[in-house]
């Protein structure tokens, strides 16, 4: 089936989004970042713990629900090296956004946070207005 070029997908449109948020802040950094990928995942894939009140600093949170982390470099189960990469959970996202505005603004909350992380500086360094109005 062809594809309509009004139609896309909601996982469509949140990558799409997530791309936009993040393209300014890789303009700005640009080299710093050249080693961090970036990829949406439908929902968290850790351990969750309902008790769980704090959260590291590789982890971007609501309360209790992780809404984006930061995976360091490592090793795989082969051996094989991986690269750093900053993952943005989708359906909790979603939940929290009443509008395309709402989504814009926990992305761009959660990528500073976590781009924040990576390169060792304060969030509002990475974006300024990225925590306004959460």
């Amino acid at each position: 089936m062809p594809r309509l070029p009004r139609y896309a997908t909601r996982a469509e449109k949140f990558d799409a989004a997530v791309l936009d948020t993040y393209a300014p802040v890789l303009d700005r950094f640009g080299e710093r970042l050249d080693a961090l990928d970036i990829a949406v995942d439908l929902v968290p894939r850790m351990r969750l713990d309902s008790a769980t009140s704090y959260w590291s600093d590789e982890v971007a949170a609501d309360g209790a629900v992780p809404l984006g982390r930061l995976v360091p470099a490592g090793v795989d189960e082969t051996g094989a090296p991986t690269r750093p990469r900053l993952i943005i959970f989708r359906r909790p996202v979603e939940v929290r956004s009443a509008d395309r505005l709402d989504t814009e603004q926990w992305l761009r909350f959660i990528i500073a946070r976590l781009v924040a992380t990576y390169l060792n500086i304060s969030p509002e360094m990475v974006d300024p207005g990225a925590a306004k109005d959460l």
